[in-house]
């Protein structure tokens, strides 16, 4: 369970920084889209890890990053501009 865990929470800090600089490049929608999309799956990772280290505050955090960055999702991939 625990290599589990450290597997989730590397995963989860490796796609969340490569997400940060996907969105801070500000290429365009779509791209920025899909950096909130590998945020979403980083928060995913973190909130798992989180549940299986029992570190609630890390997964309280996450859930509501995860709400934050379907929104971004949302609004960047599946809502029409305009």
């Amino acid at each position: 369970m625990q290599s589990l865990a450290e597997a989730l929470k590397w995963y989860a800090a490796l796609s969340g920084i490569a997400a940060a600089f996907m969105v801070s490049l500000d290429n365009g929608r779509r791209v920025t889209g899909w950096g909130m999309a590998i945020f979403v799956t980083s928060s995913i990772a973190w909130i798992t890890g989180a549940w299986l280290t029992g570190d609630e505050p890390l997964g309280v955090q996450n859930g509501v990053l995860l709400g934050i960055n379907s929104f971004g999702v949302y609004r960047y991939l599946i809502r029409k501009q305009g």
